[in-house]
């Protein structure tokens, strides 16, 4: 059973922001950005209360900016998905999870070193170039179940 529900143009969507926002991460590193939008979509919690689509994740905006980068600057969009990103895609959509995305609802590159905490979020580990951040302890427990 699939983690989240989704169609094929979901598959489409999650691949070209794995694409995107890691492909200089090789596969390991777009399947962990590609679990913190599985993630946020399956938390229902703190900043992604609400959410109910991949489209939902992708394209939400905080503090008046896109969430991800990728989306705010548009380079989401230059490259169409290969098939070797649409089969990461669907794999974190239906399965795939791994320490530090593991339970992560945010990740950044910071270009130094990853600071303990993200806006107020505990420090989950790196994968080359990102850090990951889970919810604090008791904020979200619906992360931790999917």
């Amino acid at each position: 059973m699939a983690r989240v529900k989704y169609t094929d143009n979901d598959i489409n969507l999650v691949a070209r922001m794995m694409r995107a926002e890691a492909e200089g991460e090789g596969k390991l590193g777009m399947l962990m950005v590609g679990n913190v939008i599985v993630n946020r979509l399956a938390a229902n919690c703190l900043d992604f209360v609400g959410l109910r689509s991949i489209s939902d994740v992708i394209y939400q905006v905080q503090g008046g900016n896109y969430s991800f980068e990728a989306v705010q600057k548009g380079n989401v969009f230059y490259n169409r998905a290969r098939d070797v990103e649409k089969r990461l895609a669907k794999q974190t959509l239906d399965y795939w999870r791994q320490h530090p995305s593991k339970f992560a609802l945010w990740y950044f590159n910071p270009y130094g070193e990853c600071p303990p905490t993200w806006y107020d979020q505990p420090f989950a580990g790196n994968f080359k170039q990102h850090c990951y951040y889970e919810p604090q302890a008791n904020t979200c427990e619906s992360v931790y179940s999917g």
